[in-house]
Parts: C-alpha cells; sequence; structure tokens
C-alpha cells in the first residue's frame, strides 16, 4: 500500500476535479489527525483520500461505497483500511464506527468539504479563518446545503473533540495543501 497507487487509483475512477480535491482535503485532514495521536500517517492519509473514489462511477447507496470495497479487496488494500471507508457510510448499519480510524474519517469528511466551500467564498480563503465564521455559515441552510450539518457535529462528538477546535484543526490541515485545493 502507497500513496502513488492510492492516487492512481482516485484518477482511474474520478474525473470531477472537485470530487478529487475534495478527497485531497479529507486526505491532508487525516494526516494531521494521525500525526497528532502518533497513528500510521501513511494509512490515514490513504483511507482520506479513497474514501469516495468509487462515487463520481457508483453514487447511488449502498453501491457507494460497497463497490469501491471490492474493489479495494482485490487491490489487496488492508482490512482496516476497508472498513474505515465502509463506516463513512450511515447507511451501512452493519459497518459502525468502531476504531479512532473510523471515526475520523467520518469526523473529516463533511467538515473538510464545509471548510472548502467556506474559504471559496472568501477573499483571504483560510487565512484567519475562524471557527465563528464556519458555525455562522452552518447556520444557513442555503450555503453548500447539500452537506449535512448533523454528521459534521455528530463526527467532532463521536471522536470526542470540541467543534470549534476540530473546525480550526481540520482548517489549519488544509491550508497545509491551500493550493491543491484551489484557495
Amino acid at each position: 500500500m502507497n500513496r502513488e497507487n492510492a492516487w492512481q487509483l482516485v484518477c482511474e475512477f474520478t474525473e470531477s476535479e472537485s470530487l478529487r480535491r475534495h478527497m485531497l482535503a479529507v486526505e491532508a485532514a487525516m494526516r494531521a489527525y494521525a500525526r497528532q495521536w502518533n497513528e500510521d500517517e501513511l494509512k490515514w492519509g490513504i483511507v482520506g483520500l479513497l474514501h469516495d473514489f468509487d462515487y463520481e462511477r457508483w453514487p447511488t447507496p449502498p453501491e457507494h461505497p460497497l463497490r469501491g470495497a471490492e474493489i479495494l479487496a482485490a487491490r489487496g488494500y488492508p482490512d482496516d483500511v476497508i472498513y474505515a471507508i465502509k463506516s463513512h457510510a450511515d447507511y451501512l448499519t452493519d459497518c459502525p464506527r468502531i476504531s479512532r480510524l473510523d471515526k475520523t474519517l467520518y469526523a473529516c469528511d463533511e467538515l473538510s468539504g464545509f471548510i472548502t466551500a467556506v474559504a471559496r467564498m472568501r477573499p483571504e480563503r483560510l487565512a484567519g479563518l475562524q471557527a465563528s465564521s464556519v458555525r455562522k455559515k452552518m447556520k444557513q441552510k442555503s450555503f453548500a446545503a447539500t452537506v449535512n450539518r448533523d454528521d459534521i457535529v455528530r463526527g467532532a462528538e463521536d471522536l470526542g473533540v470540541d467543534l470549534d477546535t476540530h473546525i480550526l484543526f481540520v482548517a489549519q490541515a488544509l491550508a497545509g495543501i491551500a493550493p491543491q485545493l484551489g484557495l
């Protein structure tokens, strides 16, 4: 398992630049948490990078992420990587989020997308982004309407981190790869 092969898999299955950027954002957040908690940064990053690689071809539940899980298994990815990716889908009730890896992916997924959307609206992008600005946008239902706000809140709770702290941590992780995200 290596990052280059994971990126090739993303590119093989995903043409959308915005979806690729989303996966890069989640990878960055996952790597940051892995560093903070002395976990396997490569593994955690690959989980973030690959979590939606099958979404463009199979966006309908439960095909996403089950089709992707089949592909990952056929290509020799570890069971815990596959399980974490499956567990980010709430509708897969046989895959509850158990490990810290599972919970971190869930906590970073929607929030990474939402922070990216907020940053795109700001002239200074991610620089100086405050948790209060993100929370204010969360109250605006028409903004990034497809992002489930309950998932963002529940993700932080399940991970056992304060939501404001989590928002700032993820924003900082995304700032580290801002050019790759178009920010």
